[in-house]
Order: C-alpha cells, then structure tokens, then sequence
C-alpha cells in the first residue's frame, strides 16, 4: 500500500537526518554550477501491493548560489484518486479507481535560498496521462497542470558534491482535462490538492 511504502520513506529520512546532523556545520562556500539527482520517493516502488513504478531524473543549473533552475522527468501510475489525504482514507478499500492512470510528467523548476539552506521551491509539472480500465485496456487520454510548492533544508555533504533536501510540499492542480467519467466519480469528494513530503537528493558538478 501507499501509506506502507510512505511510512519507510519518512522512517528512512528521519533516521539519515538525524546521522548527519553532527557532520554538517559551516555550508560549503564551493560553487557548483550543475546537478544531477532525483528522489527518495522512489523507495515506495519496493511496495508490492500497490506500487507507484515511479521514476524521477532532474538536471539543474544555478543561476547564482542561491537561485537555481531546473528540469525534471517523472513516470508513475497510480490507482488511487490524488486528492486523498493521509489518514484513515488513504489507500481506502472501495476509494480506488476503476482501473490505473500512466503519467509522463516533464517538469520546470525554480528554487530560491533564503539562509542558510533553508530554501523554497515552485515546481510546473506538465502530466500527459494515459487512462486505462481494470482489463488494462486503454479509455482515454488527459492533462494535468500541477503547481508544486516546498519549502525545506538542504544538507551538503563531501565538500558540496553531494546534497539532500527534505522539505514539506503542497501540490495543487488547477487544470485537469479528459478524466474519464468513471475516475472523475471517484475524485468528486477529493480537494484539487495534496500535502506531501519532498525528498530530493543530487550531485553536484
């Protein structure tokens, strides 16, 4: 389930962070212009009842030490209405979709860090899905517009060749076209958005 693989994403972070914590003191003055990392999110593919098959690449480049633009690719699937918050509901006997949705997701970013590495984030993130029934055939074809904000920390490490920025996140989509009628009566009851854990890491060059 969703909520199982989340819950060992969150344990996993916790414990790293806290590991860290004595290792990381003065930031790294080194300037590096480029990067190239992904997400941790990607640990809930090890899920095996419900897993995302969730894919992420992202490739940056900092304007200045403190403003970065960048690129990012996202694959998923997901069963489940997105709208449904962590709690008792999530991943819910009889909440699910009738059948899945397959996202191909180009992504733009910029990040701005205000002090220290406490930084915030606005993701565009351009979701072509693909729809398809509980025989895994094909019903349709959509788009989703989601705007994604975080705001977080981020750890360098190994004189700034590495980072990792745990951060908390809103998704919010305010444009979604095509739902086929069946999902849309799954998603009626849901908001247009979500709080959920950003969990990026990269290395620098």
């Amino acid at each position: 389930m969703r909520k199982k693989g989340l819950y060992v994403v969150l344990v996993l972070v916790f414990t790293g962070c806290l590991q860290v914590k004595g290792q990381v003191g003065k930031r790294d003055s080194v300037f590096k212009r480029w990067y190239i990392g992904s997400s941790l999110l990607m640990l809930g593919n090890f899920d095996k009842v419900n897993s995302p098959e969730y894919v992420q690449l992202n490739i940056g480049y900092r304007l200045t030490p403190k403003d970065v633009v960048s690129f990012e690719f996202k694959r998923s699937i997901y069963s489940w209405p997105i709208g449904i918050p962590f709690g008792p509901s999530f991943d819910g006997p009889g909440l699910n979709y009738p059948g899945h949705a397959r996202i191909l997701a180009p992504t733009l970013a910029y990040q701005h860090i205000w002090w220290k590495g406490v930084y915030t984030s606005v993701f565009a993130l351009n979701a072509f899905e693909k729809y398809l029934d509980e025989q895994n055939k094909k019903i349709g074809n959509g788009f989703t517009l989601y705007l994604n904000f975080h705001l977080g920390y981020q750890f360098q490490f190994f004189k700034n060749r590495f980072f990792f920025e745990p951060a908390i996140g809103c998704s919010y989509w305010p444009l979604r076209t095509n739902v086929p009628q069946s999902f849309k009566e799954k998603e009626s009851r849901w908001p247009n958005y979500f709080i959920q854990p950003g969990l990026h890491f990269g290395f620098n060059f």
